[in-house]
C-alpha cells in the first residue's frame, strides 16, 4: 500500500492522542500528574488526549521519558 504523507499524518494524529492516554492510566496517573511532570499545564494534556493539539518534538521527548516509551510507539510507528 501506498500512503501519502498526508495519509500518515492523519494516522498520527488518531494515535498519538490514544498512546498519550493509555500510557498514563498504565502509570495510574491522572492529567495534572503528567503536566506537573511535563512541566505544561492540565489543560494542554487534556488537549492531547482530545487530539485537539498535539506535543512538540521537545515534547515528545519529555512525554517519552515521563511515560517511559519510545517515541516511535507514541507515534504509531511501531506497536510495542
Amino acid at each position: 500500500i501506498n500512503y501519502s504523507i498526508c495519509d500518515y499524518n492523519l494516522y498520527m494524529e488518531c494515535i498519538i492522542d490514544k498512546r498519550i492516554k493509555d500510557l498514563r492510566k498504565e502509570m495510574n496517573i491522572n492529567q495534572t500528574e503528567l503536566a506537573e511532570l511535563c512541566g505544561v499545564q492540565q489543560s494542554c494534556v487534556s488537549k492531547w488526549e482530545r487530539g485537539e493539539t498535539y506535543p512538540d518534538a521537545e515534547m515528545i521527548v519529555k512525554l517519552c521519558q515521563v511515560l517511559n516509551s519510545s517515541a516511535d510507539f507514541l507515534l504509531g510507528l511501531k506497536d510495542y
